[in-house]
């Protein structure tokens, strides 16, 4: 029973400790924080983790593509500086949740993720690039 609870103890503070992790490099802000936070960013790393199909269609300006969905995702985020902030979107929200976990394993320190991804960018009016 003791060996239970304390297996149970330890799985929670490390469940506890990752989630407060996440939570101090990574803020999710709204598309209109976002674009500011871009703005204000000089030469700010814009991650795209939709599929270059995705990204072929339409993407916001300045955005390198590093679909979360591929092989080559933490190949390709190691090459990032981890000493900047990176802004980090997919469609809806679901994929750069997880892409912003990864970069925080991966040691990045200050990561923005749009809420409502692309979508809701989209539907507030911010402009885009298409190809």
């Amino acid at each position: 029973m003791k060996q239970s609870f304390l297996i149970f103890l330890l799985s929670s503070f490390l469940f506890l400790s990752c989630q407060k992790q996440y939570s101090q490099s990574v803020t999710t802000i709204s598309p209109e924080a976002f674009a500011e936070k871009i703005e204000s960013t000089q030469n700010a790393q814009i991650l795209d983790v939709r599929t270059p199909e995705e990204f072929s269609a339409e993407h916001l300006l300045n955005a390198k593509n590093i679909d979360w969905l591929g092989t080559q995702f933490e190949a390709d985020a190691k090459k990032l500086d981890k000493t900047k902030p990176v802004f980090v979107y997919c469609k809806s929200g679901g994929r750069s949740k997880k892409a912003c976990s990864k970069l925080t394993e991966l040691g990045f320190t200050t990561i923005y993720e749009m809420d409502g991804g692309f979508l809701k960018w989209s539907a507030t009016g911010h402009k885009s690039t298409q190809n």
